[in-house]
C-alpha cells in the first residue's frame, strides 16, 4: 500500500472524527454519517473476497442480516449486554458464512454468483417467516445494546465514534490480511489457481477462511445497523441490498479496502443528497452510478491514483 493510498482513508477517518464538531452535529447528520460508516464496514468486508479472492458475491447482505437478527433474537429474550450480543452475532454470521461458503466456494464465476444469490434469498425468506420477530413487518428493538450496564449507545455522539472506531479497526484488519502471506495466497489463487496449487497451496481453504472473516465483519456491521435504526426487517437481507454493497465496492475500486470505504461513503451520501433534490432521484442515481463505473476504471481509488 502506497503512502497515497494510505493518506486517503486516513483523511476520511480524520474528517469523520471532526464532522460532529464542524457543523454536522445535528441528529440527522450524525445518523446519516453513522449509516455511511456501517455500510462502509460491510463494503470493506465484501472487498476482502471480491478484491482479494476474486469471489463476486450477491448474497453478502445475508451476513448483515444474520448479525442484525441475532440482536433481535437476544433482544426478545431481554439479553442486551454488548459483551454477549456482539460476540454471538459475529460468531453466528461467521458460522453462516462458513457453512454456505463451504458449498459456494467449490464453484466459481457465474455459478458462485448464483449460489450466493440463492443463499441470500433463503436468508430473506427465512427472516420473513419469523412471525415471533415481526415477520415481513420487522421488529422494533426494546432498547439498544448496552455497554456494561449502561445505555451509552443511545447517545448519538457516542454511537458515531463507536462506528468510527470499529470502521477503522475493520479497515486495518482487512488491509493487514491482504498485505500478509494470507492475502498474497488469495491473490495468487485469483490470478492462477493451478499455479497456486502447484507450489503447495490449497486455494479452497484460504478462500473459505476469507469468506468466514468477511461474514464476521458483516455481522458486526449488522449489529451496528440494528442499533442505529432500532428496527430490523427482512429488507436488510434482500438481493438488492447485496447489489448495493457490490456496487459500493466496484464504485470505490475493488483493489483494496480503501476503495470500498470511499465507494460506500460516496454511494450513501450521494443517494441522500439526490433524495432531497427530487422525489424521482432513483432515475438520476442509477444512470449516474453506471456512468461513474464506466468512465472511472478502477473506481474512485483508481481515479485518485492516476491523479
Amino acid at each position: 500500500m502506497t503512502w497515497r493510498d494510505a493518506a486517503v482513508p486516513l483523511a476520511i477517518f480524520a474528517l469523520l472524527a471532526i464532522a460532529p464538531f464542524a457543523g454536522f452535529g445535528q441528529g440527522h447528520s450524525l445518523t446519516l454519517l453513522a449509516r455511511a460508516m456501517i455500510f462502509g464496514m460491510a463494503a470493506i468486508s465484501l472487498s476482502l473476497i471480491v478484491g482479494g479472492a476474486g469471489l463476486v458475491s450477491l448474497g453478502h447482505a445475508a451476513m448483515l442480516g444474520v448479525g442484525a437478527y441475532t440482536v433481535v433474537v437476544l433482544d426478545h429474550a431481554r439479553i442486551t449486554e454488548g459483551w454477549m450480543v456482539v460476540p454471538i452475532a459475529i460468531a453466528a454470521s461467521a458460522a453462516f458464512a462458513a457453512v454456505t461458503g463451504a458449498i459456494a466456494i467449490r464453484t466459481s464465476g457465474v455459478h458462485f454468483i448464483m449460489i450466493t444469490l440463492a443463499f441470500g434469498q433463503m436468508a430473506f425468506f427465512a427472516t420473513s417467516s419469523l412471525a415471533l420477530y415481526g415477520g415481513d413487518d420487522g421488529y422494533t428493538l426494546y432498547s439498544r445494546t448496552e455497554l456494561f450496564g449502561t445505555r451509552a449507545l443511545e447517545g448519538r455522539l457516542f454511537f458515531h465514534f463507536t462506528c468510527l472506531a470499529l470502521l477503522i479497526l475493520c479497515w486495518a484488519l482487512v488491509q493487514a490480511l491482504l498485505a500478509s502471506r494470507f492475502g498474497r495466497v488469495l491473490r495468487a489463487a485469483r490470478e492462477n489457481e493451478t499455479r497456486a496449487r502447484a507450489v503447495g497451496f490449497e486455494p479452497y481453504r484460504y478462500r473459505l477462511v476469507a469468506y468466514a472473516i468477511a461474514g464476521a465483519i458483516g455481522g458486526l456491521a449488522g449489529v451496528l445497523l440494528a442499533n442505529g435504526t432500532e428496527f430490523v426487517a427482512p429488507a436488510y437481507v434482500t438481493w438488492q441490498r447485496s447489489g448495493d454493497l457490490l456496487f459500493m465496492v466496484i464504485l470505490g475500486g475493488a483493489a483494496g479496502p480503501h476503495g470500498a470505504l470511499m465507494g460506500a461513503l460516496a454511494f450513501i451520501l450521494v443517494e441522500e443528497w439526490l433524495a432531497h433534490v427530487t422525489e424521482h432521484w432513483r432515475l438520476i442515481f442509477g444512470p449516474l452510478l453506471i456512468l461513474c463505473v464506466y468512465y472511472m476504471r478502477g473506481g474512485i481509488a483508481g481515479l485518485l491514483r492516476r491523479g
